[in-house]
């Protein structure tokens, strides 16, 4: 389970604590971002597109069924609650962040012993080649992302894969960033060594109830639990899109979290 101080109630503003928390953890979990109205709504547009029958597990065939953006309006009241507007302001910076116009990737994932890769891997902005993903590159100043969130949009639990956050990585891929200078590195890069900086990180699950979201630094590195549980579970995976370039030597000292947690990283010997 996420830390407590990690933890954000619904209707709150993120406190000193929570922001703290935030820079240091690499993620926020906000209980009750979006209510479960929309989420059950959701779920009934999705299955729609999901080539088999989420109640009949003689039509489950896949470990993971991903989909596309969606833009109808649960998804789109979903993504853009007060409660989450605010928290991208206190951990973007007010104007600079760009308002999701859909939400998405899905993944759907459904009971089995084969969670559809557990690879360990961070949130790219840029450069993605085609349709090869692991060209797609991130570098120190995370050029294309402020923030990779995940959206349940059904109660996740320990045994329903959810996903796996190495508490504090985002400092150890920050450094490693930092050598690669602008160009920064791809995926598999970052992948060739197993993300060994951060493998004695603790682990935390991204469990909840429908309506719960995880606001994440984009350089946590993050994987997947095999799914142990009865149902599937619906979790979108977007990523937050900054308005203007994330900068880490801002001439009047306004920093935002995510830039803080870098400027922190950087400036500190390893843990």
């Amino acid at each position: 389970m996420p830390p407590v101080s990690s933890v954000w109630p619904q209707s709150t503003r993120l406190t000193p604590e929570q922001l703290e928390a935030f820079i240091e953890d690499g993620f926020v979990r906000i209980d009750g971002a979006f209510p479960r109205r929309l989420a059950n709504e959701a779920r009934a547009i999705l299955r729609r597109d999901m080539g088999c029958d989420p109640e009949d597990p003689r039509t489950w065939t896949a470990p993971v069924i991903r989909i596309g953006g969606y833009s109808q309006t649960p998804f789109i009241q979903a993504a853009n609650t007060r409660v989450l507007h605010l928290a991208f302001d206190r951990l973007v910076g007010a104007g600079r962040w760009h308002a999701r116009g859909d939400l998405g990737p899905f993944s759907v994932r459904f009971p089995t012993a084969d969670p559809g890769g557990r690879e360990w891997r961070v949130e790219p902005g840029f450069g993605r080649e085609r349709k090869d993903s692991s060209s797609s590159r991130v570098n120190v100043s995370s050029k294309g992302t402020a923030l990779l969130m995940l959206f349940l949009f059904s109660d996740v639990g320990h045994d329903d894969g959810p996903t796996r956050l190495r508490v504090g990585s985002h400092r150890d891929i920050a450094r490693r960033l930092a050598e690669a200078g602008d160009r920064g590195l791809s995926l598999r890069e970052l992948s060739a060594s197993g993300f060994a900086q951060s493998a004695n990180r603790p682990v935390a699950l991204a469990t909840g109830e429908a309506g719960t979201v995880y606001l994440c630094h984009p350089f946590v590195v993050h994987g997947v639990e095999p799914h142990r549980g009865t149902r599937p579970s619906f979790i979108a995976q977007p990523a937050l899109r900054p308005a203007s370039p994330l900068m880490l030597d801002r001439p009047n000292g306004d920093y935002s979290a995510v830039e803080t947690a870098i400027r922190r990283a950087l400036a500190a010997p390893p843990d």
